[in-house]
């Protein structure tokens, strides 16, 4: 992996303009403020380059982020996923099978011990109903609860595995990780929740973005980063693209 600022800038830049820059993030890299860790926005400042997150992605997925070069347009960006109107779609390969072609997870999140984000309600209270997930209001858990919403469509099956396209409506820390695992359907390679086997990395990537961009003249942003090939290899297996 890049770890050379200008030569990870060039080879991982998606779409660049006086406002922003984005980037398709290799799994394994922090975009900012991870502890002993050095990151997207450390690596551009030790260079010369000032780039403020618009928003975070985890360290072990891979994918769209997008940074601002200024504070003007970081305000005017990040305003949208502040109020839920940034349009997110990512793909997931989940170690599991028997998703359905699509459904919706509305569990509220919580934080837990050692500060990990778990469902607010016990596991055994989570009931489906037909493709949604969900849990009674009298189930939630005392404490600071966070309303979450995660849509998905199935777009591929395997023997052993299904591929996702997540859309998540909120974004919470872990969501898409914690409500794929609290359902049953943990991503692959996931080093919080898939026990089943080890992968060389976890199968959630950021793959495409829309938000408004009122200093271009489309008036938006419609970016999209495709996996690395590392992406669609799973153990001996291959993944259809």
């Amino acid at each position: 992996m890049d770890t050379k600022w200008p030569e990870l800038r060039e080879r991982r830049r998606v779409e660049e303009d006086e406002a922003i820059l984005a980037l398709n993030k290799p799994a394994g890299i922090s975009v900012t403020g991870e502890r002993h860790d050095t990151d997207l926005v450390e690596l551009a400042a030790a260079c010369g380059e000032t780039l403020y997150p618009v928003h975070r992605i985890d360290k072990v997925t891979s994918g769209l982020v997008l940074l601002a070069k200024d504070l003007g347009a970081h305000g005017q960006l990040t305003r949208q996923f502040n109020k839920r109107t940034a349009d997110k779609t990512y793909l997931a390969i989940t170690a599991s099978t028997g998703l359905p072609d699509s459904g919706v997870v509305e569990l509220p999140l919580s934080v837990g011990r050692k500060n990990r984000v778990r469902i607010a309600a016990p596991r055994e209270t989570i009931t489906r109903d037909g493709d949604t997930w969900t849990v009674d209001e009298r189930d939630l858990l005392a404490g600071k609860n966070y309303p979450s919403r995660t849509e998905f469509r199935t777009a591929l099956r395997t023997d052993t595995h299904t591929l996702l396209v997540v859309r998540p409506l909120t974004g919470r820390r872990h969501q898409i990780r914690v409500h794929l695992a609290w359902i049953g359907h943990p991503i692959a390679g996931d080093p919080l929740f898939d026990k089943s086997a080890s992968h060389p990395r976890t199968y959630l990537h950021s793959w495409r973005l829309r938000l408004e961009a009122p200093w271009r003249a489309s008036g938006e942003l419609a970016l999209t980063a495709e996996p690395d090939a590392d992406f669609w290899l799973i153990g001996d297996a291959s993944v259809p693209r």
